[in-house]
């Protein structure tokens, strides 16, 4: 992946690199290139995987954190075969930009249970109109099967499919329900900064079996993870919990106010009558999920 988006920084064919040189921006591409590979991930360490892990768990809860998308998500979670979470892509770019950032994908089956992460690393490369820095949080939701393989079978570039709809809700840009239920990718994000441009088309999802043997203390590929439910690390329950939860918030009107008069003028303490119970979900903390 590092190879991947460097050779796209200084290919020949990049729109404008030319430009580039004759305004004396060489250091500036450099710099954009660097960036972009920090932010990519590397060899797993003894606790990465895990890190990355319970920031993803966490990351859920702050991209739904608004009203709107938290019951969006409540809508869609349900339908869903997958979701992608990835709890921090930082972009830097003034004409050149450069994105990286680890993500785990999540499979879903026929009966509601999240399988254990699967590991990819996020980057992309561009050119164009474009200025600042950007640390983003995303939560992608994978709504078919055919999305799904897409993103197993091969190193996955978002919007290059164009038999694949990807609709971007949440954060500064409007989606509506009706129209994301016919989506095969749905997006969120909550961002942190400046960055005019921001688009997910033209981002490489790509595979870490690294990083999975690192996690399952065996090579395993992402359908035995995702599709086949194989291998489970209990570490990866507070994220499957958090999904599950996201998707039991369902959209409800609001009931209406029983009426009842007004007691009589007269009248000592009355004690009302039990009213229906809260609805919602509650706070206490979810067991583990049974596989």
């Amino acid at each position: 992946m590092r190879n991947l988006i460097w050779r796209n920084l200084v290919s020949p064919r990049l729109p404008g690199r030319n430009i580039l040189r004759k305004l004396g921006l060489g250091p500036m591409l450099t710099m954009v290139g660097v960036l972009a590979l920090a932010a990519c991930a590397g060899p797993p360490g003894a606790t990465g995987p895990q890190r990355l892990v319970d920031n993803s768990a966490l990351s859920v809860q702050d991209i739904l954190s608004s009203e709107n998308d938290r019951l969006n998500a409540a809508t869609l979670l349900p339908r869903a075969r997958g979701a992608v979470v990835c709890p921090r892509r930082f972009r830097a770019a003034f004409f050149a930009g450069g994105e990286g950032g680890g993500c785990v994908l999540l499979g879903r089956d026929a009966a509601g249970s999240w399988s254990s992460p699967a590991f990819y690393v996020l980057g992309s490369a561009s050119f164009g109109l474009q200025a600042g820095i950007r640390d983003s949080q995303t939560l992608i939701l994978v709504m078919n099967d055919r999305a799904l393989d897409a993103m197993i079978n091969r190193q996955f570039t978002l919007g290059a499919d164009a038999s694949l709809a990807v609709l971007h809700v949440g954060g500064a840009v409007e989606g509506a329900i009706t129209t994301a239920l016919g989506a095969d990718l749905v997006a969120f994000s909550r961002s942190r900064g400046l960055y005019a441009g921001v688009a997910l088309d033209g981002t490489v999802l790509q595979p870490q079996p690294e990083w999975d043997q690192a996690y399952y203390g065996r090579a395993v590929v992402a359908r035995d993870i995702v599709r086949n439910m194989t291998v489970h690390n209990p570490g990866a329950d507070p994220l499957r919990a958090a999904l599950l939860r996201a998707g039991t918030q369902a959209r409800a009107p609001a009931p209406s106010p029983a009426f009842a008069p007004p007691p009589p003028a007269d009248s000592g303490f009355v004690n009302p009558a039990p009213g229906p119970a809260p609805s919602g979900v509650g706070r206490a903390p979810l067991s583990p999920i049974a596989r």
